[in-house]
């Protein structure tokens, strides 16, 4: 995942949690094959799931696959893919949109068997200040999922992002002041060093919070391919541009996004 048109200008104030402890994930839209389970599992405590097709993708190759990665020790950051504002068009045809996405984010959960209670996130690809459509869909979405005994989570940009105005504008901040106190769950992104360390496992993995969102419950601090904003990162990822897994054979191009949570299950969607 990659957000778009958040480019980056300044740090969010850090309300870091150092005494919190992390836990390593990974995301990736492929699913990266039984043979790797048990290779990846030493490194990660949680994997990305996706419920719908992930962004530019034409199928979903992790339907069905739920079992395997729980019977490999996996919890689970379960993901929907949003829409783009391209495709929303006014407020009303945004909030329809929202409501027929969360029904449909809902069902696919049902039917890959998440537990009640499970947080899906909401992959919002594209950062900056959300715009009137943008926040219809996103909130109309959030309120779907929540009612129906699913919760509500999000994905979104944390990297300042500068405006016409000489403000900045960060898309975590925008969407949390006006959820009119609605119950979000947040993933952040801000692959940028710092906060981020790269492309890298640590043993004591980062807290969110060290991404500058204090409020963030997970943060993708890698991604590949590796971004402008990540410039200034140590020379961690492949000379691909990619972030590979380590004990995974890297002819495999098994390339990965790389988060840290505040727990092993950050969706809570093992079984119970």
């Amino acid at each position: 995942m990659a957000v778009l048109g958040s480019s980056h200008y300044a740090r969010a104030q850090s309300n870091p949690t150092a005494s919190q402890q992390a836990y390593l994930g990974f995301d990736r839209n492929n699913y990266p094959g039984d043979q790797n389970l048990q290779a990846l599992r030493k490194a990660f405590s949680f994997a990305g799931y996706w419920l719908s097709r992930p962004p530019s993708a034409r199928v979903n190759t992790w339907i069905g696959k739920r079992p395997k990665l729980q019977a490999a020790g996996f919890g689970f950051l379960v993901l929907f893919n949003g829409r783009l504002y391209a495709d929303l068009k006014t407020v009303s045809r945004a909030t329809a949109l929202g409501k027929s996405d969360a029904k449909a984010a809902v069902a696919a959960a049902h039917r890959e068997g998440f537990p009640g209670d499970t947080i899906i996130f909401l992959d919002q690809e594209q950062g900056g200040r959300m715009l009137p459509e943008q926040k219809a869909y996103i909130y109309a979405w959030v309120d779907g999922v929540n009612a129906s005994g699913f919760r509500a989570g999000i994905y979104c940009s944390g990297i300042p992002a500068e405006e016409d105005r000489g403000t900045t504008i960060v898309t975590a901040n925008d969407i949390r002041q006006n959820a009119g106190g609605r119950k979000i769950v947040y993933f952040v992104t801000d692959d940028a060093c710092p906060p981020a360390p790269g492309c890298a496992f640590p043993r004591k993995p980062p807290s969110p919070a060290d991404s500058g969102i204090g409020f963030a419950d997970v943060w993708q601090f890698a991604q590949s391919p590796r971004r402008d904003v990540s410039a200034g990162c140590p020379a961690t990822h492949n000379a691909d541009g990619n972030c590979y897994p380590p004990q995974v054979d890297v002819r495999q191009k098994l390339h990965i996004d790389v988060e840290t949570a505040t727990s092993p299950d950050p969706s809570q969607g093992r079984s119970r």
